[in-house]
Formats: structure tokens, C-alpha cells, sequence
């Protein structure tokens, strides 16, 4: 049964997946290292099948696809229709087998006991009830079954991520914040509270190291990640023309010194945590 926590994620996914559609090439090349570490650290090989949380647009379930071959099998799982539509179009584009895409909630939906790893690039900060959702996610694997995830560490640790909503407070009556204790992008920053999670959820040999990855990007895609992709675009989308003014330049002004002949570098602190039935 559905909660209003429940409901109001997949409504907030529903808003937040048509920003990452129009994105997704600036998100994958981003991202990119961060999922590709996660594949390698699953230790995928072929003829393997693998579960891919929160799968988004699909490039870490392709991934994982090119490792599992084509007598394998690579399923992604997403709340977010739009992304998992996308997912389906460029695995159809790749001509990849062994490949699908499955539109469901992956803390409740009832999955087959069939997968030798669960793996996820950020899609698991955002359960309601982690707790259940790891459990649940724990079910879908063979008995030696496996999990690997990336997570992101603390917001001061991530500085792009904090920089501006810092500049755009002044202007804004409720400023955006990070609830470390609640779904959302930095609930995982906290490795004893992961430990606690897994540990509550059934698994075991839980490892976490530290993971951190350098993108390059232009100062446009520094502002579209901080305005566009970040928590100030639902503001700023039904702000008006001048208030959005005025969070812009301050956000620009804010970002200038770390841009240099105009290019700036994203770092990347993560978590990359592993786990065994």
C-alpha cells in the first residue's frame, strides 16, 4: 500500500525525470566514472544477471550489459517514466541483448529471486523506508548474491552542491536544504547510518570506501547543473523573471572563482559501499 511519502516521490521523480531527459548527455559524461566504478567493483562477468536501481536513463545498465554479454541478462529498474522510456530507446539505438528496463518502485515491487548482483549509481538515497527497500532488494538475489552502490558523501564534501543554495538564499523565502536523515541526495552521508541500514536489512560484509571522481565542465554547464538540474530549479521554475534574475547573477558571482579560462571541474565525493547476502 502506497504512502503520502510514497506518492510524493514518485511525483517529485515525475517532475525531476523530464529535467534529466533533457540533460542526460551532461548527467552521463558526469557520471560516467562514477557508474562505471560501480560495475567494476560488482565484479560482473558473462552470463551473470544484474538489477540496476534507480537506473534513470540506462547508461549504468548498458554498462552492465556490455560485462554480462548477451547469455546474461541486465535489467534496470526506475520510478520515472520518462527516464525509463529514454532507457529503453538507447538500448534499442545500442542493438544490445539481454537488456530491459522495468517501470516499478523498487522497495516494494516483487522481484524474482533470480540475480546474482544488485548494483546502483545514486538510486538508493531516496526509499521512504530504506530498511524495507534493501530488505526487498536483498530478495531479489541468488543466495551468494551481491550488492554495490554509489552514494554521495556530505554536502560540505561536495561543494558545487552547496555553493548555490548559499548564494541563492538571500532571495528565497524557504530556502532548498539537505535533510541528511530523510530520501534525498546526501541520506547516505553518514557511513555508520548506511551500516545500520544494511546491517537492519539482512546483509553482511558490508564494505564502504571512499570514492571521488573529477568531471570537467564549462561555466554554462556548471550554471545548468546549479539552476536547472539541482534543488533550485521547482523554485526557480515558478519564480518570476525577476527574482530568477537575481538568483542567477548570484549564482553566476558565486560560481566565478572556480571557473578558470571558462571551464571549472565538478568533484565528484562519494560513497561506493558493497554488501553480501
Amino acid at each position: 500500500m502506497s504512502t503520502s511519502v510514497d506518492r510524493d516521490m514518485a511525483a517529485y521523480w515525475d517532475r525531476a525525470g523530464q529535467v534529466w531527459v533533457e540533460h542526460q548527455a551532461l548527467l552521463d559524461r558526469i557520471m560516467a566514472p562514477i557508474g562505471e566504478a560501480v560495475v567494476e567493483a560488482a565484479g560482473l562477468v558473462n552470463g551473470e544477471a544484474v538489477l540496476d536501481v534507480g537506473c534513470g536513463a540506462g547508461a549504468t545498465t548498458l554498462e552492465a550489459a556490455w560485462r554480462t554479454g548477451p547469455v546474461g541478462r541486465a535489467v534496470g529498474v526506475d520510478i520515472t517514466g520518462a527516464l525509463v522510456e529514454l532507457a529503453r530507446r538507447r538500448a534499442g539505438e545500442e542493438g544490445l541483448e539481454g537488456v530491459e528496463f522495468l517501470l516499478a518502485d523498487a522497495q516494494a515491487h516483487a522481484f524474482a529471486p533470480v540475480f546474482d548482483a544488485v548494483i546502483s549509481r545514486f538510486g538508493v538515497m531516496f526509499f521512504p523506508d530504506p530498511v524495507a527497500a534493501f530488505a526487498n532488494l536483498r530478495g531479489a538475489l541468488k543466495p551468494d548474491g551481491r550488492l554495490t552502490f554509489a552514494a554521495w558523501r556530505s554536502p560540505e564534501e561536495n561543494p558545487l552542491a552547496l555553493v548555490p543554495l548559499q548564494a541563492a538564499a538571500p532571495f528565497l523565502a524557504e530556502p532548498p536544504g539537505f535533510d541528511r536523515d530523510a530520501p534525498g541526495r546526501f541520506a547516505f552521508a553518514d557511513p555508520e547510518r548506511v551500516r545500520a541500514i544494511l546491517a537492519a536489512s539482512g546483509w553482511r560484509d558490508v564494505a564502504i570506501t571512499a570514492l571521488d571522481v573529477a568531471s570537467p565542465l564549462s561555466f554554462d554547464e556548471l550554471m545548468t547543473m546549479s539552476l536547472r538540474i539541482g534543488p533550485l530549479n521547482p523554485i526557480l521554475k515558478t519564480a518570476d523573471a525577476s527574482l530568477r534574475r537575481k538568483v542567477e547573477v548570484a549564482v553566476a558571482e558565486a560560481l566565478a572563482p572556480r571557473v578558470k579560462d571558462g571551464a571549472a571541474t565538478m568533484e565528484s565525493a562519494c560513497w561506493l559501499v558493497t554488501a553480501k547476502v
